[in-house]
Formats: C-alpha cells, structure tokens, sequence
C-alpha cells in the first residue's frame, strides 16, 4: 500500500532507537523526509546510518535536542523548515520509563518526568505548528501508554504524565481541526525497545543469572498474544496515521499493547 508519504517532511523525537527509530525507517521508506531529534549526536548518527541503509533513502538527518529546552526546540524546528523548507508530521515520541507507587516517587523524578513527556510535547508542538498549519494535512502523533487510559497501581509518575499526553491529544485535535491537522496518540504497552533494554539491564545487575529470554518470558506472560511487541509494529502505526490513508482518524487513542489494556 503506498502511504502517499513521499516528499512529506517529518520529526521524530526521541528519535536515536527503539520506537522513534521504527517510526523513521517505516516513514523514510515510503519516501519521506525525516528529522530525527535526540540529545545524542553520537547515537542519532549510528540511527540515520542504519535507517539510509535499511530504507535506501538519503534524506535523514539527526539533530541533537533536549526537548525540554524550549530554546533547543525551536532552533531544531528552525533547522528542519531551513533544510527542507516546512513540516507535515510531528512524532513526539521522546520519552522514558519512571514507575513506582505515589509517596515513592521522588519530586525531581516527578519534575523531570513531566517536563521530557508534557513540557517535551508542548514545546514541539508549540514550535511545529505554524509550518503544520501551512501544510497540506499536518500530523501530530503522540507517544502514550494504556496505563494513561486505565492506571494501574505503582505506575507513577508515567502514567500520569501519559494521561497528561492523552488529554493533549484529544483537546489538540479539537482546536485544529480546521486547520486540516490531525492529532493522534498510539498508547504502547510492553515493546521492544531501547527502554525495556535498559529495564533489563538494571535487573541484571541485581540479578546476573537472568537472561534475555527469561526477561521476555516474563513480561510476555502479563501479555494476552503472549509476546512482547516489536518496535517495528509500532512504526507502522505510526506511519499510517501519519499518511493520507488515515485522513479522516483524529482525535483518537490507538492501543498498541497485544490486549494488555484492560480499556478500548
């Protein structure tokens, strides 16, 4: 199926691995520009080289950015319109995992959850939206969890800041609508990715026996497919309610999770 994405202009943040890093080769193979924003030169470098090789497109490129810099931002967003001359599609994808129960939590990991996930989303979107607005048919897609939706125990401060992402979502699709721009959330549940990595590694170092495999297993008992997700089905979504195949989809929550959502 052609997406009809070719020629259109993209950022992606959190864009050096996992899902961001998906998104891009999906998009970058159906022919469209990708920026890819991360604080990592070093790793967007190795993700563009990966992505032109997979993709076979050259129009990659990585800017390094801290999302929650306002001032990086807007100079990213500035760099992207320079280069290609506008912007069709936002991906907010940056993002980490921050889970425990309330009196837990930490006020600086509280602080530094909301300002990568909402403050992260709300500076890009801020700085996209004038060239959005000029678009054909923008696209903003945010990166969300279930748990957003329905939140279960020892799961702060993500699910919160995820709710908060949600939220964004429906109330942004109803202010611009008439400016032709959709705005959707795909809600993740357990993906590979470089974040389950890390997980992973910090269990390790707690316990040096556990492998890969029995980490997986694991988690893939908590789902109903019984498996943990690929990034690469993630991109996809991504991709589609980024094309003009999804152009009547706005507003909406999509589940990304093997049926581990307890909610539609």
């Amino acid at each position: 199926m052609d997406l009809g994405l070719t020629g259109k202009i993209a950022i992606i943040t959190g864009g050096s691995d996992g899902l961001g890093k998906a998104a891009a080769t999906r998009m970058a193979t159906e022919g469209a520009k990708v920026a890819l924003a991360a604080r990592d030169q070093t790793r967007l470098d190795s993700a563009i080289a990966d992505i032109m090789r997979t993709s076979g497109s050259d129009q990659v490129i990585g800017i390094s950015t801290d999302v929650m810099d306002e001032s990086q931002v807007v100079s990213m967003v500035d760099t992207v319109v320079g280069t290609w001359g506008g912007i069709d599609i936002l991906v907010n994808n940056a993002g980490t995992s921050a889970t425990g129960k309330f009196e837990e939590v930490a006020i600086d990991t509280w602080k530094y959850d909301i300002q990568l996930k909402v403050y992260g989303a709300i500076y890009c979107s801020r700085a996209a939206l004038p060239h959005l607005k000029e678009s054909s048919g923008g696209r903003i897609i945010n990166l969300t969890t279930w748990g957003g939706k329905a939140t279960p125990g020892g799961t702060m401060p993500t699910s919160l800041s995820r709710a908060a992402g949600i939220s964004l979502t429906k109330a942004m699709s109803k202010d611009y609508a008439a400016d032709d721009i959709l705005v959707n959330t795909v809600c993740v549940g357990v993906i590979k990715s470089g974040q389950t990595d890390r997980i992973f590694e910090t269990l390790r170092e707690a316990n040096p026996s556990l492998t890969r495999d029995d980490f997986h297993a694991r988690i893939a008992s908590t789902v109903p497919l019984g498996r943990i997700g690929e990034s690469e089905e993630v991109g996809d979504v991504i991709a589609f309610l980024a094309s003009e195949r999804a152009s009547y989809v706005t507003g909406t929550a999509i589940n990304i999770d093997g049926g581990q959502s307890p909610v539609v």
